[in-house]
């Protein structure tokens, strides 16, 4: 209209022909943005920002993280933006003939060896502490809901350095392990972190975190339990040990029964051929001792 107008077209007449009414134009003119629309922009940044952190949160969830952020909404608020904008949980209803496809890799593969033959497969084996460590997430159900568990488990010795148990599958779970991993293990700079292409492994807060540590990450391939295969391992033990040894009432029951085996069993009890039939903490303290005595 303006352009129409500075030609020498009368407003009234141009309005008249796009029926529309010349009050409310001269009110958008005076001020295109309204405060409201501000408002919904910057509720829309905060969903948006926990979306991309946690692509499993359905509308809920993001207003949850968006108030924790500083910006305060109602659910409906929350489950209007994220659906006129397509924000949709990856465990929610696939939309589309083949749904949501699984997220890119953010790291190479760095456990694989090819044998003279050519064949392709993953080598999980390292030669001294914090050289190689796997992660993954499990969970279980409780009376109370799912309870969850990220687990960090050192090659050298197979013991866990780090792990993390929540009520939520966030990527702060993914973080806190490794945090509470690095934390127990000091320097750790140049260590690989493996890990399959699970979202919180791809969130930005976890990829901060490895930076932060000068860590190096590793992902395998998509849907193939085989390429995190030790890590596996370890949670069909926890599975079969605690897990499914009896029906979980709280969260609490069975997040004191997980770190009561991990900590008092796995690590100080259960003897591993792989580790000559010493446990965890028998081998580690053995070869570190080696070291220092040959250093």
């Amino acid at each position: 209209m303006t352009e129409l107008a500075a030609a020498g077209i009368p407003v009234t007449v141009t309005c008249r022909v796009l029926k529309l009414a010349r009050q409310p134009y001269y009110r958008w003119l005076a001020g295109p943005i309204t405060p409201s629309e501000v408002v919904e922009a910057y509720r829309a940044n905060a969903l948006f920002d926990a979306h991309k952190d946690d692509p499993e949160f359905g509308h809920r969830l993001l207003a949850d993280e968006a108030r924790d952020a500083g910006e305060a909404m109602a659910d409906r608020t929350a489950w209007r933006i994220t659906t006129a904008n397509g924000w949709w949980s990856v465990f929610g209803k696939k939309r589309g003939r083949n749904g949501k496809k699984p997220g890119p890799a953010v790291h190479d593969d760095l456990c694989t060896v090819t044998d003279e033959k050519g064949r392709v497969r993953h080598e999980f084996t390292a030669d001294r502490p914090n050289q190689l460590w796997l992660t993954d997430i499990t969970e279980h159900k409780t009376s109370e809901g799912k309870l969850y568990l990220c687990a960090i488990k050192d090659v050298f010795a197979n013991k866990i350095v780090g792990y993390s148990i929540d009520s939520r599958m966030k990527s702060c779970l993914a973080v806190r392990a490794l945090e509470n991993a690095v934390q127990m293990r000091g320097d750790v700079a140049g260590c690989v972190v493996h890990s399959d292409r699970g979202s919180q492994f791809r969130s930005r807060k976890f990829l901060r975190a490895l930076a932060r540590h000068r860590l190096v990450g590793s992902m395998g391939r998509v849907a193939s339990c085989a390429d995190n295969a030790a890590m596996e391992s370890f949670f069909a033990l926890l599975q079969k040990n605690v897990l499914d040894r009896r029906s979980w009432a709280t969260r609490e029951q069975l997040r004191i029964a997980i770190v009561t085996w991990i900590e008092r069993t796995y690590h100080r009890r259960r003897r591993q051929a792989a580790l000559g039939r010493l446990t965890p903490i028998e081998f580690e303290t053995i070869m570190n001792t080696t070291v220092a005595l040959a250093a």
